[in-house]
């Protein structure tokens, strides 16, 4: 039991204040990602539930990483949303099962290697940012909406302003208490916006977070498509998705690995057996794609944790509010928007990690980020990849000389060896 990666005797306490913690934050986050996603926010949460069990379930004999914290990722809000309108939600169980299912050949080939040889991470970043820029926009209209009886012909009337104030003031209180707390408890702010927020509530009228109680049932995932061409579709983008999932989480899991507190090595395949077990999982009663994110994680490490044990209290915390949905009705919208806004800015800052690679990677992740921003994460990674690899043979074929055949085999020998995750 010494050596477990899902529970030891010493660190009891540690993992379970980590995860009463970390799950209490996992919540307004998981909130505002449904809702970004197009999907019902209780099938959001029993999706984080699923993830934690099966996270600590695989921690007693393949363990991925150590303290990672699994939920929904704000990255592939998006991607989902996307999926909703283009199939409906009928669909998206099977669009998620199909996703799970090239996650299982991924995984168990390794192929993640040659996915992060093919997609420099640089344009990861970008592609990640340009997810933040959305988020941070699409909940900026939440910080001055009012509920529909104060509405009035003037739009910026008093109650617009004062939700704006509010809105405004919150946010520079976030932000005052993440950088006093963001290296010891960056889940402070969090939880002290929430409860200002619910409070506040009490004496200003102001629009409060509504949560639809959709019954969680099991089924089989299967399609229903009235069209045999929309198939090509559906494949491209489960094979979008499942990519985006699999880099996402080799890049939290690198992270993951630097603040582990015992410093013990990550590894990326049994991470991703986990993860293609949970959205197989979750593909039957309509949930979402999970991973473990670096936000979560980074909390869960600084409230205490050493083990997955505090994984598997975050299910409990998470399965609460699951089986009490009405609870969270008292959570004001303007709290949620701030919190969202601020991780879409946490995502947008993240092509400061590109800086240090030079000015062709910042320019590239930067117009990554603008792309996908404007025409959507598929085109936008795809133009970034091609404009990427025309410039490249451009450098090689002009600048060094090199003849088109050479290029493509200097290109494929990349592949050869065992470059990549682990």
């Amino acid at each position: 039991m010494q050596d477990s990666a899902a529970f030891q005797t010493k660190f009891f306490i540690r993992d379970l204040q980590a995860g009463i913690i970390t799950g209490t934050m996992a919540i307004p986050l998981t909130v505002g990602i449904a809702m970004m996603s197009e999907y019902p926010i209780k099938v959001a949460l029993a999706t984080v539930v699923l993830a934690c069990f099966v996270g600590w379930v695989n921690a007693w004999g393949k363990p991925g990483n150590y303290i990672g914290a699994p939920g929904v990722a704000a990255g592939l809000a998006p991607v989902l949303a996307l999926g909703v309108a283009s199939f409906g939600m009928e669909n998206m169980a099977f669009v998620i099962f199909l996703t799970a299912f090239m996650q299982a050949i991924i995984w168990k080939f390794n192929l993640q290697k040659y996915i992060l040889l093919a997609v420099p991470e640089y344009l990861v970043e970008g592609l990640l940012a340009g997810v933040g820029l959305k988020i941070a926009i699409n909940f900026f209209a939440m910080t001055y909406e009012i509920p529909e009886g104060l509405a009035s012909d003037a739009f910026w009337n008093g109650a617009h302003i004062q939700m704006l104030l509010i809105s405004i003031a919150g946010f520079a209180v976030f932000l005052y208490l993440f950088a006093k707390f963001q290296t010891t408890q960056p889940a402070i702010p969090c939880f002290v916006l929430i409860i200002a927020g619910v409070v506040l509530a009490q004496f200003i009228t102001m629009p409060m977070l509504h949560v639809e109680d959709v019954p969680l049932s099991l089924s089989l995932p299967l399609p229903h498509f009235d069209n045999a061409l929309i198939w090509l579709y559906v494949i491209g983008f489960a094979a979008m998705l499942a990519i985006i999932d699999v880099i996402e989480q080799v890049m939290s899991n690198a992270a993951i690995q630097k603040i582990d507190p015992l410093q013990r090595k990550c590894n990326t395949n049994n991470s991703l057996l986990a993860i293609w077990i949970a959205n197989m999982g979750s593909s039957f009663f309509g949930g979402m794609t999970n991973l473990d994110g670096v936000a979560k994680s980074t909390t869960n490490k600084l409230a205490g944790a050493y083990t997955k044990f505090s994984v598997l209290v975050i299910g409990f915390v998470v399965l609460f509010f699951v089986l009490n949905t009405q609870y969270l009705e008292y959570l004001p919208k303007f709290s949620l928007a701030v919190i969202m806004i601020f991780t879409g800015w946490k995502m947008i800052m993240g092509l400061l990690h590109v800086a240090h690679q030079g000015q062709y990677a910042m320019i590239l992740a930067t117009l990554c980020a603008l792309l996908v921003y404007r025409l959507g994460i598929f085109e936008g990674l795809l133009l970034a990849l091609i404009m990427h690899g025309i410039v490249n043979y451009i450098v090689l074929h002009r600048v060094q000389n090199m003849k088109t055949r050479a290029i493509i085999k200097k290109y494929l020998e990349r592949f050869a060896g065992d470059g990549g995750a682990d």
